[in-house]
């Protein structure tokens, strides 16, 4: 099974520092997942530019995991560069709702456009 996630928006907003030098960014999105994880998500993520350092998020996802129902949130650590995205993610302990209730898992996310590729070891 192929586990994809798409950006549906990206609205970025500089925080503090230059456009063209190091700066802090908020970025506020949302994604569609498919494969394991099925449902839609939204996204807050503090960058750092010139991506010296991971840049943190959390991101509440509400569908599906293996047919059960539920929503649940990862905190991500995510690096960008010229080659694309890739981070680490983990489910916040005791986030998860519905039939996902207990959920725990780690996973990882890699690409450079959309659809990306993610990987989701988790337990119920």
């Amino acid at each position: 099974m192929t586990n994809t996630f798409t950006t549906k928006s990206w609205d970025e907003a500089i925080v503090d520092g230059p456009e063209d030098g190091p700066r802090f960014a908020h970025a506020h999105c949302t994604f569609e997942y498919h494969g394991v994880i099925e449902g839609t998500a939204v996204c807050d993520y503090l960058l750092y530019y010139p991506g010296e350092g991971p840049a943190p998020g959390f991101e509440r996802i509400t569908g599906s995991v293996e047919g059960r129902k539920g929503s649940f949130v990862i905190r991500h650590e995510v690096r960008y560069s010229r080659d694309g995205i890739r981070g680490t993610f983990t489910v916040v302990p005791g986030s998860a709702t519905g039939e996902l209730a207990g959920l725990t898992g780690t996973g990882t996310i890699a690409g450079a456009g959309d659809p990306m590729d993610y990987t989701f070891d988790y337990k119920l």
